[in-house]
């Protein structure tokens, strides 16, 4: 399943990324109302884990933007307020549930497990694209009747790239979706994971190829051109000091 974390406090949202995904869900965090708006438009999510106080846009806004739109995904309100008033300000503007800071990482995830229970007839999307198929609950990526295991992060980048094929996805899009716009990570850590996932696509003999656009981004590409038709020895156009 996939959440989205929207919390400006960057110390506790790493924290909460670490619980969440331990928990084997994969999360996208936002640190601010506009970016979590952002982020809403352009995925799916399971549920939204959304604080209140945030910068540009505050969570109420955010909340009610969501539901004009009749989006109704399940959204879980965190704040460190505590007045009755607050609480029912939040659920009259469409929150699902609410949890008041500080609070145990084990009741977090039990007010999780039964928002994404209320709708327990929804399958969970399958994307695909070409003979592409990613499976979200194995975590693995088929073609035909060959599949591989992917990574946490392996996982993470195919889901982004397969739920939008055709778009470019850049490189600091891949460092905010997946690694949380973490300071410690640099950004040719892309290049590495894009790598390994070229392989392991080939491995299982699939036509589906990860092309990039220097300077603009990576997508998907069906039995078109790719870094292996490059003659031996040749850098990727897209690797750290490749061809320019």
């Amino acid at each position: 399943m996939r959440l989205l974390l929207a919390e400006d406090e960057r110390e506790l949202s790493r924290a909460l990324v670490a619980i969440l995904e331990h928990a084997g869900y994969v999360v996208d965090a936002a640190y601010d109302g506009a970016q979590a708006l952002d982020d809403v438009s352009a995925n799916d999510y399971d549920a939204i884990v959304l604080d209140i106080m945030m910068p540009k846009v505050d969570g109420l806004t955010v909340l009610r933007r969501l539901r004009e739109g009749r989006n109704d995904v399940p959204v879980l309100m965190l704040t460190a307020k505590s007045e009755i008033r607050d609480r029912v300000e939040g659920l009259d503007s469409g929150a699902n549930d609410y949890l008041t800071k500080p609070f145990a990482a084990a009741e977090l995830l039990a007010r999780i497990r039964a928002l994404t229970r209320a709708n327990p007839s929804e399958a969970v999307a399958s994307p695909g694209f070409g003979d592409l198929e990613l499976d979200v609950e194995g975590r693995r990526v088929r073609c035909g009747g060959r599949s591989c295991d992917l990574t946490q992060r392996e996982f993470q980048m195919m889901e982004v790239l397969l739920r939008s094929p055709a778009t470019k996805v850049s490189v600091d899009q891949f460092m905010r979706k997946v690694w949380g716009g973490l300071s410690d990570a640099e950004p040719s850590i892309v290049w590495v994971y894009i790598s390994g996932l070229r392989k392991k696509l080939a491995g299982i003999g699939s036509r589906v190829r990860i092309v990039a656009t220097r300077g603009v981004g990576y997508c998907l590409e069906f039995d078109g051109a790719h870094d292996a038709d490059a003659p031996a020895g040749a850098a990727p156009s897209d690797a750290p000091g490749g061809a320019r």
